[in-house]
């Protein structure tokens, strides 16, 4: 039987990003959990706003179909999203709008979101830690028929939340990540 594999997402590009710095986190317990992970930058995989009549003249971008692929290749994938005015920035709206229009041969449209676990996580300095974001990403995966975990995490202050290793200092936060990783993967084995 093949190695179950996660692929985590950070769903922003800023330097010196918050989510990014929880994707890795994430990333590293996941490993520590002795699965295979992969941790990518949207950066690779520029994409144009979706736009029907761009689809309708040029076909899905190549980099929609390689990213597409990527989460294919994964039982497990995890998005970590900042939040913008209150739901998902544009980068993973983006994102997900394209990949839903890959369709392989032998697929239907939307497929690879309805065959694999998903996982939701975010951090923000403010008090809600992203909640917000949260919903709204559930609300657009669960509307692609993806299967998201009960557990997520909302990282709260996530400014003063990393000790010089960059792993979480207080140990409420470290078990909302290690219990969000547990669910992930347990998820996760029943896609293989």
């Amino acid at each position: 039987m093949a190695a179950l594999k996660i692929l985590v997402i950070p769903g922003s590009l800023r330097t010196g990003s918050l989510n990014a710095k929880l994707a890795a986190a994430i990333a590293h317990e996941i490993a520590l959990a002795g699965v295979e992970v992969t941790r990518i930058s949207l950066a690779d995989f520029p994409l144009p706003i979706y736009d029907g009549d761009l689809q309708a003249k040029s076909g899905v971008p190549k980099n929609a179909v390689n990213l597409k692929r990527m989460i294919g290749a994964h039982q497990g994938v995890l998005i970590v999203t900042p939040e913008y005015n209150s739901s998902v920035p544009p980068l993973v709206k983006n994102m997900i709008d394209w990949v839903t229009r890959v369709q392989d041969l032998h697929e239907t449209r939307g497929q690879v979101f309805r065959e694999r676990a998903f996982a939701i996580a975010a951090a923000s300095e403010s008090r809600l830690g992203g909640t917000r974001a949260l919903a709204a990403l559930r609300l657009i995966l669960t509307a692609c028929r993806a299967t998201v975990i009960p557990n997520q995490l909302a990282l709260s202050y996530a400014n003063e939340a990393y000790d010089d290793m960059d792993r979480l200092k207080q140990p409420a936060d470290a078990e909302e990540l290690e219990a969000l990783v547990r669910q992930l993967i347990e998820f996760s084995q029943y896609s293989m």
